[in-house]
């Protein structure tokens, strides 16, 4: 696995290379300055080195985006409020690289995590529902039958596709026969044979179903965050506290209405086990939510991850209507792995799925190889995409390296913003 800088911002660090390692933060900074007229560390030749027009060699190690922070992991110093320029993060979509998800579930690291979690992403029936001008459909309830009895419901995206998958919960053998499987597009039963996509295949194969009297849904999206409030996460919390206007606003091009909410959640015993702040049309309604929030509790690893996905379909008001409906769930630790609890994952994935909302997951420092897979059993199941932050910040405790192929290193907020214009516009 591979990473290389996206850059979406700032300087361009063309001389920097990343490779599948974390980021090695021993190397010499010889080469950066701070520049007081700017406000901002940059690179600089080798005559303008201890030059009056820079301020010498600082004492913290500037990060990638220009912010400092100290070499012995110390308090991070910031150039200013923000932090949209600082945490940096990965994506890799399992759907798009079919053929590396099969290998990696076959290997010896990871072939018992399906059955850990009792999650089996491994068959599906992948659909793009289009109009008589082939132009994708959103929001369409699509369900799998087996014979006679319903096996999957989904709803298609804005890129009119829906996946329904196949004992996604229970597993199910490789050899599939397409001929036991039928869908219904908005009710109605479609006569088609199915392509089935398995192990055996390098890519999604994509079944394509025309439907010329359904109309496109409203130009609008929901777009929740659902955050883990326990004592490691304030990094994370300080990010959204900071961002979370940014995000929203370099999202929102005014082509799709976008309304906003938040969830935060902890652990049984602690102070609360969730709070929440509704959808609401102005973002700053979210944002002073979020900035009253604080990280605190927890104590065990494990967290109320079942809980705050229940609550989130409880009380939040989903819009059925829109477009896109997406969740970004931001955490640092599992579910814990109890019986009931596997049980409450099973139940509101399926629900998500059934009501077309994504979980868009967001590792964060502390994520083990166990909760990786639940997150990305999460976001295949969904249709979403696995995020996760990585060293090359500087910010906050080490991260493991996510077991994916070549990916970008981009900021957060950044990355956020295209995955909420990706999956809404």
């Amino acid at each position: 696995m591979k990473a290389k800088f996206l850059f979406v911002a700032g300087l361009a660090l063309g001389s920097l290379c990343v490779s599948c390692s974390d980021a090695d933060d021993s190397g010499s900074n010889d080469d950066v300055y701070y520049n007081p007229s700017k406000g901002s560390y940059e690179y600089a030749t080798s005559d303008m080195k201890g030059g009056d027009a820079y301020g010498g060699e600082p004492d913290a190690a500037p990060g990638i985006d220009g912010s400092s922070s100290s070499r012995d992991g110390g308090e991070v110093v910031n150039s200013n409020d923000r932090m949209s320029n600082r945490l940096t993060a990965g994506e890799w979509n399992d759907l798009d690289n079919w053929k590396f998800w099969r290998n990696l579930l076959n290997q010896n690291n990871f072939y018992d995590k399906p059955e850990y979690w009792q999650f089996s992403p491994k068959n599906l029936v992948a659909v793009k529902v289009v109009d008589a001008d082939s132009n994708a459909i959103a929001n369409v309830p699509v369900e799998l039958f087996k014979g006679e009895a319903s096996e999957f419901a989904a709803k298609t995206d804005n890129s009119g596709l829906a996946y329904c998958w196949v004992g996604l919960f229970g597993g199910m053998a490789d050899n599939l026969d397409a001929n036991n499987y039928s869908l219904k597009i908005n009710g109605v039963a479609i006569d088609t044979t199915l392509k089935l996509t398995t192990k055996q295949d390098t890519a999604l194969n994509l079944n394509v179903i025309l439907r010329k009297e359904i109309k496109h849904p409203a130009a609008k999206a929901d777009v929740a965050f659902i955050v883990d409030a326990t004592g490691s996460m304030g990094d994370e919390i300080d990010f959204l506290k900071s961002d979370l206007d940014y995000i929203i606003d370099h999202a929102n091009t005014g082509k799709v209405a976008l309304r906003t909410a938040a969830l935060f959640y902890r652990d049984e015993d602690d102070e609360y086990l969730t709070r929440h702040n509704d959808f609401a049309d102005d973002v700053a309604v979210t944002q002073k939510f979020v900035s009253e929030q604080s990280a605190d509790g927890g104590g065990d690893y494990p967290e109320a991850v079942h809980s705050a996905l229940e609550k989130s379909l409880q009380n939040l008001s989903w819009d059925e209507s829109a477009r896109a409906r997406i969740a970004f769930l931001v955490l640092d630790a599992p579910a814990h792995h109890y019986e009931q609890v596997i049980a409450s994952l099973q139940k509101s994935i399926a629900l998500y799925v059934k009501n077309g909302i994504k979980i868009i997951p967001v590792a964060a420092s502390g994520v083990d190889k166990d909760t990786e897979f639940m997150l990305r059993f999460f976001d295949l199941a969904t249709g979403g995409t696995y995020v996760f932050l990585t060293d090359h910040s500087g910010i906050g405790n080490s991260h493991i390296e996510a077991s994916v192929g070549d990916y970008e290193v981009e900021h957060l907020a950044d990355l956020m913003v295209r995955l909420i214009k990706k999956y809404t516009e």
